[in-house]
């Protein structure tokens, strides 16, 4: 089983070494594909040192587009069996590989998502964070019949068999309920599993916004009653 690991990048020189390190370090993933797109604060600067290194690749967007965009490019340039979405701000750890990866290893499984809601360890903090997730996760249990803890979770990972005819729209982080939109749909084997979470704050650089959280619900509205 070949894995690419998509790492989407705006904007973290802070990190992306530090993330890189850790992926590296699990020896799992075949090809890291690293899609910046647009950073301003030197992150390229440290992409182009990285390019083409213990199989690594970046790609660049000229400029900022989002992360669903960000994402669409990794999925489309991989090469891999299993694809692994790998944000790049920490907040994920790597060394839950193993087990994210196992349903799937085991054929019980086409698609995993990391559960932050299962009772591994996690920072304490952001209470309206958490609970606007819990509330899309809600509503997507509703919408689509199922009983998932962690719609929005950043781990998603899945055959590439998942992706053949699904076209994905989302240029930013209405790219989660989209995606699971359409695997619901389309009646994908989905197993979560629990994940360590130390989620940053915004004065450390968190990006998602409560305009997103509103663009989630449309997207999960959208995507029950069309395609």
């Amino acid at each position: 089983m070949k894995l690419s690991v998509i790492i989407p990048v705006y904007n973290e020189v802070e990190s992306i070494e530090t993330i890189l390190k850790r992926v590296q370090d699990t020896k799992l993933a075949n090809e890291i594909l690293i899609v910046d797109d647009g950073s301003k604060d030197g992150t390229r600067d440290i992409l182009k040192k990285l390019d083409g290194k213990k199989g690594v690749r970046v790609i660049l967007h000229e400029k900022n587009q989002g992360k669903g965009a960000a994402v669409r490019t990794g999925m489309t340039s991989a090469t891999g069996d299993v694809l692994l979405i790998q944000d790049a701000d920490l907040e994920y750890d790597p060394r839950d590989y193993p087990d994210l990866l196992k349903p799937i290893e085991e054929g019980v499984a086409d698609v995993v998502y990391g559960s932050r809601f299962l009772g591994r360890a996690r920072r304490v903090t952001m209470f309206w964070h958490q609970l606007a997730n819990q509330l899309l996760t809600l509503i997507t249990n509703i919408l689509y019949n199922t009983i998932l803890t962690d719609m929005e979770t950043g781990y998603k990972v899945f055959r590439r068999e998942v992706m053949s005819g699904m076209t994905i729209r989302a240029n930013s982080f209405n790219f989660e309920p989209e995606f699971t939109a359409k695997i619901l749909k389309r009646k994908y084997r989905i197993f979560e599993v629990p994940i360590t979470f130390n989620p940053r704050e915004y004065s450390q650089g968190k990006k998602i916004k409560m305009h997103d959280a509103f663009e989630a619900v449309w997207a999960l509205l959208k995507y029950r009653f069309v395609e």
